[in-house]
């Protein structure tokens, strides 16, 4: 069961650093008095007031505008006091100060947002659609946790809840009388109506697969020999001259990143240090980092020379790539062998043909990691996060149990009717229907103070 704190908290709202305007932002019970003890006024419900903020001996710490949100409609579902005041950084924590003075203790990160959950003024997945907008990386990215804000990916999985209670409820209720169960099940459609609720999660599924896409984005990491022109495609992607580039080999020591949008997706490419033997010891450290860099990839974007072809040195480097590591093969310098740059297939494996220096060909590489990557272009997207992927994961994984059970020739009901209720579980954890105290913990604990 929630269960809300009942003290006053309190933190700068604003990013750090100068700005025209700070915000202290309070939230707890009763904050009238609270108000009145900072400023001397008392507060309108939802009206901006023009205020001074007095220090304890009545000195004057700032002026500006003071708004207070009374319980319960405001974003925690507590009283809470917004100090607008001129945004240098010693002024806003002159003003935090007063507030701890006052009683408040200093917010832990997204405290603000976590009482707005326990409150129930919104659900789990709404909460961290806070943080999502927040973190977006793209416009498209914020689009979407606007609409997770608003509530669509949590009624998405009300919906599947739904369904899930009211096979349940069928099948529970023919426990009870274990002689009629299977004709009482089969004239209820409860087999069919599993069926269409695995369907209706796998789209869910697929939605939330490319929302995550959204908010992560797609690490992919530059592989291949030295000098086939890994650093000048990171420098081509990136739009800037990020890494160094010259014609000796063993120039990239260590793994630079960069971040790009390609349609709105973001994608984290990694350049690293050539792979190959050498005796050179900070090279060395280099291939070692590549090696990493490649353990904590989604995509190996393995880099060739087109005059020189898939040698036997670059085989020796696809062998050693983790197995299920998806990979693109990229022939470089078809400015120098005169060829056009075309998409065709290596063995298991994608190719393509480009040039870094010319251009040609680049526009198809970026489609071609968009594929890759699984991206659909669409407006049905539900941002989404690695938790939420594996709660869905793990609901279809007991859905599919259950159809199994359900087409042994002698099912035992109890294992259909636990595994329904093994799924149900999974969905309720993305809103937090429930959610252990520790998960909170880690979730909220990457917000900002303040939110």
């Amino acid at each position: 069961m929630k269960s809300a704190p009942s003290d006053t908290i309190a933190a700068i709202a604003t990013a750090a650093g100068r700005g025209g305007v700070g915000i202290v932002r309070v939230s707890g019970e009763n904050l009238r008095g609270f108000a009145q003890a900072l400023t001397g006024k008392t507060p309108l419900p939802r009206r901006a007031t023009f205020a001074g903020f007095k220090s304890e001996d009545g000195g004057l710490i700032d002026s500006g505008l003071m708004l207070y949100f009374p319980a319960p409609a405001s974003f925690t579902g507590e009283d809470v006091l917004e100090l607008h005041g001129h945004g240098g950084p010693v002024v806003m924590n002159l003003l935090l100060s007063r507030t701890l003075e006052l009683g408040a203790r200093l917010a832990e990160p997204g405290e603000f947002t976590r009482r707005a959950f326990l409150n129930d003024k919104l659900d789990l997945a709404q909460a961290e659609a806070v943080a999502d907008l927040i973190d977006a990386s793209s416009a498209a990215a914020a689009r979407f946790a606007v609409r997770s804000l608003q509530g669509e990916f949590s009624q998405a999985i009300r919906a599947l809840v739904e369904e899930l209670i009211g096979l349940r409820t069928l099948v529970e209720a023919t426990l009870d009388f274990p002689e009629e169960e299977m004709d009482f099940l089969r004239d209820a459609d409860v087999f069919a109506r599993l069926a269409k609720l695995e369907r209706h999660l796998e789209s869910v599924r697929a939605k939330a697969k490319q929302g995550k896409l959204l908010q992560a984005g797609l690490h992919v990491v530059l592989i291949g020999q030295p000098n086939v022109g890994k650093s000048s495609l990171l420098n081509r992607l990136a739009g800037d001259e990020l890494a160094i580039v010259t014609p000796v080999p063993g120039t990239t020591r260590d793994a630079l990143k960069s971040a790009i949008q390609i349609e709105g997706i973001p994608l984290h490419i990694i350049d690293t240090a050539g792979l190959r033997e050498t005796e050179d010891e900070v090279e060395k450290i280099g291939v070692a980092r590549a090696w990493r860099a490649i353990e904590e990839a989604d995509l190996a974007l393995m880099l060739l020379d087109a005059r020189a072809g898939l040698a036997a040195e670059d085989r020796a480097i696809l062998e050693k790539l983790p197995p299920d590591l998806p990979r693109l093969i990229v022939k470089n310098k078809i400015d120098l062998t005169g060829e056009a740059p075309e998409r065709h297939p290596e063995g298991a494996d994608i190719a393509l043909s480009i040039s870094v220096k010319s251009g040609a060909g680049l526009d198809l590489l970026r489609q071609s990691l968009l594929e890759i990557a699984g991206w659909q272009t669409g407006e049905d997207v539900f941002i989404a996060r690695e938790r939420h992927l594996r709660a869905l994961e793990a609901a279809a994984r007991h859905l599919a149990a259950a159809r199994r059970e359900a087409e042994t020739p002698a099912p035992a009901l109890e294992l259909f009717a636990e595994n329904l209720r093994l799924a149900q579980n999974a969905l309720s954890g993305i809103t937090g229907a429930f959610t252990p105290d520790d998960l909170l913990g880690e979730i909220f604990s990457h917000f900002c103070i303040g939110k």
